[in-house]
């Protein structure tokens, strides 16, 4: 196992590092510059209808449209698991190489408010005080979400430019917006701790408790659930505690959603989507995880989380370019055309620096790291294998070279989804001290067995908080070659398994630990580091080309105040793990 990165991920995460003035972007005049459409509901009339309010909603998500794509593309391109193209645009070839000024097409701060003064408008009108004859408060779920939607625009303004204007009351003059344009900037870390203050008592109000913290519009723009529009309230305050180094907060968020996702007394486990070989012979593989990170279907068991919906033809003004940039066959035309951006030679590097674990017949064995050639990327985690497909073909009488990425395959940004908060959720409890309990969702999946067994042990000190995290055995049931034929919304994996067979009994995946350090503090500290290292792999593995791997280094940076963290390689020397610092 390798986790490096190249330079321009290292120059980024230090720019962020550094006082934020021009570093990151280029200076960003005109944030609030006026137009038509940056505020869609003025007028004097409060929200207290339905067809407004439901009217006014569905208006701020298609203001998240928008910045759709520049989501995904600003957290890739920046980062070390793709490589431009002579086809990438001027613009996106300038976010690759950090030099973007204000004329960038994805240098557009002023998209982000536009969705935020909308929801402050939405916010400060909106008639709470609306009931049925049941008394249910009638807008309380829309007024939640509409919440989430402001805490992650500016969620998304603070990751990118570090110190933004921050306003909570709506401008619907030209005179307001020159004003809140100056003296009005607060830094990421103020903004997010607001948020937090903002979003906390929502997420646990007993009324969206009862009734769900978000309206149910059924299905609307093509035929989704309306339920993956949203932000979830309590992943948001994951999010934003995990920004700021608030681990133990960030992981009790994460368990929040994940142990009501579906109800109370409820599970909502990893899933057991994975890539695997057939045989040890290494013949052939069968995979149900691109089909599964795919699906925009809303059910217990659903990968997605939240997405922004694309329009379907370009002429509609939100068509989103992603399926061009990542795939040379054209969606709508069939045309080929050479792909923007594709994967790096680094992504490979990881992915093969990983061993895959097969079990047949009693038997566990480790794949070799050559002599399997019938098909390319088949050395180590197969995910990018069931991701990607490469390789050459004939345009016009010409031969070129094809390449479709499984996952940008629908017109929709797939933002967050179940691995992430699974993932995050490892990413807190091991910045909280408890590199143990992190490593059991990369390597078994969690269950109360599991807890017991593998983790309080090394922490009796702290069993209070840890059993406080309660995955019933009968609703978290630990994958493994013997047991396979429970009901799948119980079944629970190591997420390292999507891509590397029986993680659990994989013996060049160890829980790392350092024969030479004597001191229990100590050790801590370098299985942390190197349980960081994991993670980092891990989140390449599963989420390359969905946009967050320059946000994840540079968390895992800032928090360090070290830029370089994760260019320093961490590796395997047999079955150990050495971190290098």
């Amino acid at each position: 196992m390798m986790t490096k990165i190249n330079n321009k991920v290292a120059v980024g995460v230090l720019s962020f590092l550094l006082p934020l003035s021009s570093l990151v972007f280029t200076s960003c005049e005109d944030f609030f510059e006026q137009e038509s459409d940056h505020v869609m509901f003025v007028g004097d009339d409060r929200l207290n209808n339905a067809t407004d309010t439901i009217y006014s909603v569905t208006g701020i998500m298609r203001k998240l449209q928008s910045v759709a794509e520049r989501t995904i593309l600003l957290g890739e391109a920046r980062a070390d698991l793709v490589d431009v193209t002579t086809a990438t645009s001027a613009d996106l070839r300038n976010v690759a190489l950090f030099d973007i000024n204000d004329e960038n097409r994805y240098n557009n701060p002023r998209d982000y408010y536009a969705v935020i003064n909308n929801c402050n408008y939405f916010l400060a009108n909106v008639d709470l005080s609306v009931s049925n004859s049941r008394k249910d408060e009638v807008f309380k779920r829309e007024y939640a979400v509409v919440k989430a939607y402001r805490a992650w625009a500016y969620m998304q303004l603070g990751i990118l430019y570090g110190k933004v204007p921050f306003f909570t009351d709506p401008i619907l003059t030209k005179e307001q917006a020159e004003s809140y344009e100056k003296g009005h900037d607060q830094d990421w870390r103020t903004i997010f701790d607001w948020l937090i203050k903002d979003l906390t008592p929502l997420a646990n109000d007993q009324y969206l408790k009862d009734f769900g913290e978000t309206p149910l519009y059924g299905d609307i723009a093509y035929k989704v659930n309306s339920r993956l529009y949203y932000f979830p309230i309590k992943v948001l305050l994951g999010e934003l505690n995990l920004w700021l180094g608030n681990y133990r907060q960030a992981a009790e968020w994460y368990y929040k959603y994940i142990s009501t996702r579906n109800g109370e007394n409820s599970s909502y486990t990893t899933g057991t989507a994975s890539v695997n070989w057939t045989s040890s012979k290494w013949l052939g593989v069968r995979s149900s995880y691109s089909s599964q990170v795919n699906d925009e279907s809303y059910t217990k068991a659903s990968e997605l989380v939240t997405m922004i919906p694309g329009d379907s033809i370009p002429y509609n003004g939100n068509y989103l370019q992603l399926r061009n940039i990542f795939n040379t066959t054209d969606p709508i035309t069939g045309e080929y055309h050479e792909a923007s951006l594709t994967p790096s030679k680094g992504l490979a590097e990881i992915s093969e620096a990983q061993t895959y674990c097969h079990y047949e017949n009693t038997d566990t064995t480790l794949t070799p790291k050559e002599n399997i050639s019938w098909a390319d990327h088949l050395i180590g985690d197969l995910r990018l294998f069931a991701n990607v497909t490469t390789g050459p073909t004939v345009y016009h009488n010409q031969r070129v070279t094809y390449q479709r990425v499984e996952k940008h395959q629908t017109r929709n940004a797939h933002l967050w989804r179940r691995q992430m908060v699974w993932l995050h959720f490892a990413e807190a409890l091991n910045g909280a001290g408890y590199p143990r309990f992190a490593y059991q969702i990369l390597a078994r999946g969690l269950s109360n067995k599991t807890i017991r067994n593998y983790v309080i042990p090394y922490y009796r000190a702290d069993s209070v908080w840890i059993k406080g995290f309660d995955f019933d055995d009968d609703k978290y049931i630990s994958l493994t070659p013997l047991n396979t034929g429970t009901d799948a919304n119980k079944q629970m994996q190591g997420i390292h398994s999507r891509g590397c067979g029986w993680t659990g009994l994989n013996k060049a995946y160890p829980m790392p630990y350092n024969v030479d350090i004597t001191d229990s503090l100590s050790q801590i500290a370098y299985q942390q580091n190197a349980v960081d290292c994991l993670i980092a792999d891990e989140c390449a593995l599963e989420f390359m080309f969905e946009g967050v791997r320059f946000y994840d280094l540079m968390r895992m940076a800032i928090h360090r105040n070290q830029p370089s963290f994760l260019a320093t390689a961490s590796m395997h020397v047999g079955e150990r793990l050495m971190w290098m610092p």
